[in-house]
């Protein structure tokens, strides 16, 4: 007879050997999963991973089966982890033709540069805070909190900025496209 998950994770909340051998054996093939789906790098997920379980270890007392069942507890602690994983790599630069694939394998800056030309000419119609807001989202992955922090504005206003110049830019690259079309 297999033991229930709540009843495992309870030996696991009193330190007992066997039960976090078993939690650990029967979960980290999800969790390991879910964390790979999530970082999309093998090693960060290890690490993700094992600090889902150190964190399962440390709170498992805490565990409340009224609130959720201890898949969806453990899954939550994972992908809270692999958010927090992924904010520290994030203000790394991309490199823009990658973000936009316009290189398709071959890196023509000649070929790059006219077809970022009508994202330069949308972007220079923006108020230059929300031409900023949306550069440091959609090139550098910034979120809202991040360029909220970064440029010591409230987050509704970061929202609102990206949010607005994302309308904007939209907006002016489909009139562009259109004229394009017309000619």
């Amino acid at each position: 007879m297999s033991i229930t998950d709540e009843a495992l994770l309870g030996g696991v909340a009193l330190g007992q050997p066997d039960a976090i051998e078993e939690f650990i054996s029967r979960y980290e093939r999800r969790v390991y999963g879910a964390a790979l789906a999530i970082v999309r790098d093998r090693s960060l997920a290890q690490e993700v991973a094992q600090d889902a379980f150190l964190r399962v270890w440390r709170h498992a007392d805490t565990y409340d089966p009224r609130r959720r069942s201890v898949n969806t507890w453990l899954m939550r602690i994972t992908h809270n982890l692999c958010v927090d994983a992924l904010r520290v790599r994030r203000p790394l630069a991309v490199d823009p033709a990658t973000l936009l694939d316009l290189t398709d394998g071959e890196h023509d800056p000649a070929r790059d540069m006219h077809a970022l030309a009508p994202v330069r000419a949308a972007l220079r119609t923006l108020p230059p805070e929300q031409a900023r807001t949306v550069l440091l989202a959609a090139m550098y992955g910034y979120n809202a909190q991040m360029i909220s922090e970064l440029d010591h504005i409230p987050l509704g206003t970061a929202k609102t900025r990206i949010r607005l110049g994302l309308e904007k830019l939209r907006l002016s690259l489909n009139e562009s496209h259109a004229d394009e079309e017309l000619r």
